[in-house]
């Protein structure tokens, strides 16, 4: 079975045990992570409807890529500016395609949703205090009129 994939703005088309070199996605080397944007699916000269689809893929690795010198020169007015670029790039390892959106990551979504009101709860207790303790702005003494010279 094969899949086109979109990731990092480009497309990709892989099977199950392919290593496919893309634009740089968040994790370590040995993470999973899985490719939800699936353009096309099929097996042989037979489509597969892509709802719910989604590509899994292991991390390889996190590399860089090779250096691409850019040079810019304007002829007859000594301008030259030479500049270096190396891509991040992620190395994948495809390992299924076809599974079928599961519920479970979004009840761990839903899990962590309760967490973050605490913690804006225990922020907004810590700065009350704060907020109390602040004494008034002193004002600067009223400088005294020069004396008159005689």
């Amino acid at each position: 079975m094969f899949a086109v994939v979109r990731t990092g703005g480009k497309q990709y088309r892989v099977a199950a045990g392919d290593k496919i070199v893309v634009e740089k996605l968040a994790g370590e080397a040995g993470d999973t992570i899985a490719l939800s944007d699936v353009l096309l699916a099929g097996d042989g000269g037979d489509l597969t409807p892509t709802d719910g689809l989604t590509v899994s893929a292991e991390i390889v690795a996190q590399a860089k890529g090779e250096k691409v010198i850019v040079f810019k020169k304007r002829r007859r007015h000594n301008y030259r500016r030479r500049n270096g670029h190396r891509q991040q790039l992620t190395i994948l390892k495809i390992v299924a395609i076809g599974e079928e959106k599961k519920a479970a990551p979004k009840k761990a979504a839903a899990e962590d949703k309760p967490a973050a009101p605490a913690k804006a709860e225990a922020a907004a207790e810590t700065a009350a205090p704060v907020e109390a303790k602040k004494a008034p702005a002193k004002k600067a003494p009223a400088k005294k009129p020069a004396a008159d010279k005689e």
